[in-house]
C-alpha cells in the first residue's frame, strides 16, 4: 500500500486552468498506480478550464463549492457538494466556478496512451 498524505502533496499544474491550484493525491510522482492517477483542483472564485478536448475520460467528483460543466454543444450542468460526472475521451468541454465560494474537485483520469 502507498499512502499520500495530504500535507505531502505535490502541486502539479493543469494545461489551460486558470485561478486554480492542484494537489496530485495518486499516481505519476505520488504512487505507484498503474491505471489512473487522482487530482485534487480548488477552484477560486470565477476559476475555470477553457474549452478544450482531450482523448482521455474523466471522472469528476465536486467535494466543496458549485462547478458548471458545459459541453461544446452548449449544454451546461451544475455540480455541487458530492454530484460527479463522467467525461467520454474526445468530448470537449469547460469548467467554470461561476460563485464566490471557492470549489473543490476531485480528478480521476487514465494515463495518457492508456485509454
Amino acid at each position: 500500500m502507498e499512502i499520500t498524505r495530504f500535507d505531502d502533496a505535490r502541486r502539479y499544474e493543469a494545461p489551460r486552468h486558470y485561478d486554480m491550484r492542484s494537489l496530485r493525491l495518486q499516481g505519476f510522482d505520488a504512487s505507484s498506480s498503474r491505471f489512473a492517477w487522482t487530482g485534487l483542483s480548488y477552484f477560486l472564485p470565477g476559476g475555470g478550464a477553457e474549452m478544450d478536448i482531450s482523448p482521455l475520460e474523466k471522472i469528476y467528483v465536486v467535494l466543496d463549492g458549485v462547478i458548471t460543466i458545459e459541453l461544446k454543444d452548449g449544454v451546461t450542468e451544475t455540480l455541487g457538494p458530492l454530484d460527479s460526472c463522467y467525461i467520454p475521451g474526445g468530448e470537449a468541454r469547460a469548467i467554470r466556478n461561476d460563485g464566490n465560494d471557492m470549489a473543490t474537485m476531485l480528478v480521476v483520469m487514465p494515463y495518457p496512451g492508456k485509454t
